[in-house]
């Protein structure tokens, strides 16, 4: 049973899979390994992540290991139906609709865990929640998880520190072959083709205020700062600061640049970062983009209090007219601009996260009953290192070995 748009939409989603799978090598690789190998034989993988045609490549390639898949969005408005009902027509079980209610985003959530999975792929945290908040019997019989974003870890990290987290929830955000590329180079390609799909304005010769300067953030403004702009980073740590000012951006409290800002992009993971407080200082026809996960960063609950007039200016922007007469444009409603107004993280990026979840889970089940000190767990490190050697082979590079005698040397030989 699945509850999707339209079952007659699959064609086109099989069509944007299929697109994704011819560039997903790592993917089409560990698809061959499950085949033979069933590492999941026997379990019920609940799975909540942006659900596009990546997306649909990871639950491919999980089903293949023999998990019974049960399927939802981290955000109602990233939901790709088309692609939803491809995977239901393949026999998964899907709950997900673009632009579902709240509450009904929170009934899907629901339903995917109603089946008591034994493993958890999450993007943001809204599975780990809700199971430990509204199914507490359900605790004893998970493996463990794998988390994909900087917000989910923030949650997770809380719930570990209040004794709440009752079962392993591997890092995967944390992974160098993660943030190091999708948060950095994914993020920062895929803003700028939601934001320039959407408003088909010029970046070049802008002002760019990049808010938060971890890696996502780092990616915004590189790509920014690549498209001719000006950039502006605003934080909140002074070490981010002073890396970004030395990575030749200008430095500054949200304050001060909301009155330099033609752009406005939040990239940090919490919330009230742009709020009522800097809306009547912000330049006429100003953008504000959100690329954190929830719909927090902006306060757009205060931005509509504010406006004296609300008009739809194009598809996925929300202008909204300040008692002082400047328009300020809202993209896609201050949620996660480039999966509401576009395709995501390009596929190669994908490749490489979702192959550490796919991995990261394999590994969990191999780990089943192991002991955990610790509830938050690293990726394990021989998965990072496998996932990079394999996407440099894909890429046509290769890196040296040591020889034994600079293994020695390093101390890590067999004669030290």
């Amino acid at each position: 049973m699945s509850e999707i748009r339209d079952i007659s939409l699959a064609p086109s989603g099989l069509q944007k899979i299929e697109w994704a799978r011819r560039n997903m090598p790592l993917l089409d690789g560990l698809e061959e390994d499950f085949k033979r190998s069933r590492p999941f034989e026997g379990l019920t993988v609940a799975l909540s992540v942006h659900l596009e045609a990546k997306t649909a490549r990871l639950c491919q390639v999980l089903a293949a290991g023999g998990a019974r898949m049960r399927i939802t969005g981290s955000n109602p408005l990233s939901t790709q139906d088309d692609v939803a009902a491809a995977l239901a027509a393949q026999g998964l079980e899907v709950f997900a609709l673009h632009g579902v209610s709240e509450e009904g985003y929170a009934q899907h959530i629901r339903l995917v865990l109603e089946t008591a999975p034994q493993i958890i792929i999450d993007d943001g945290g809204d599975l780990v929640t809700a199971l430990h908040n509204e199914y507490p019997q359900l605790l004893g019989q998970v493996i463990g998880g794998c988390e994909e974003t900087t917000t989910g870890i923030l949650r997770l990290r809380a719930m570990d520190r209040a004794g709440k987290l009752r079962f392993p929830m591997i890092r995967v955000n944390d992974a160098d072959c993660k943030h190091l590329f999708d948060n950095r180079y994914g993020t920062g390609q895929s803003v700028f083709d939601g934001i320039n799909r959407t408003s088909n304005l010029i970046v070049a010769g802008k002002t760019v205020v990049v808010a938060g300067y971890g890696w996502c953030g780092k990616g915004v403004a590189m790509r920014a700062k690549g498209m001719g702009a000006q950039v502006i980073v605003t934080e909140i740590d002074p070490v981010k600061g002073i890396e970004a000012a030395m990575d030749g951006f200008s430095v500054m409290p949200m304050c001060k640049a909301a009155g330099l800002g033609d752009l406005f992009i939040t990239v940090t993971g919490c919330r009230d970062v742009i709020t009522a407080e800097h809306f009547p200082f912000m330049k006429d026809n100003a953008l504000l983009a959100n690329a954190g996960h929830f719909d927090v960063e902006i306060d757009v609950r205060g931005l509509k209090a504010l406006a004296v007039e609300v008009k739809e200016q194009r598809t996925n922007i929300m202008g909204y007219r300040l008692p002082n007469g400047k328009w300020l444009h809202l993209l896609a409603e201050g949620r996660l601009v480039n999966l509401a107004a576009g395709d995501g993280h390009p596929a190669e990026i994908m490749d490489m996260s979702f192959a550490l979840q796919a991995l990261s889970a394999k590994w969990l089940s191999e780990h089943r009953n192991d002991p955990f000190p610790q509830k938050l767990l690293p990726t394990p490190p021989e998965i990072d290192r496998a996932v990079a050697a394999k996407k440099l082979g894909f890429l046509g590079c290769a890196v040296d070995r040591l020889t034994a005698a600079q293994q020695n040397y390093l101390g890590i030989g067999d004669g030290a």
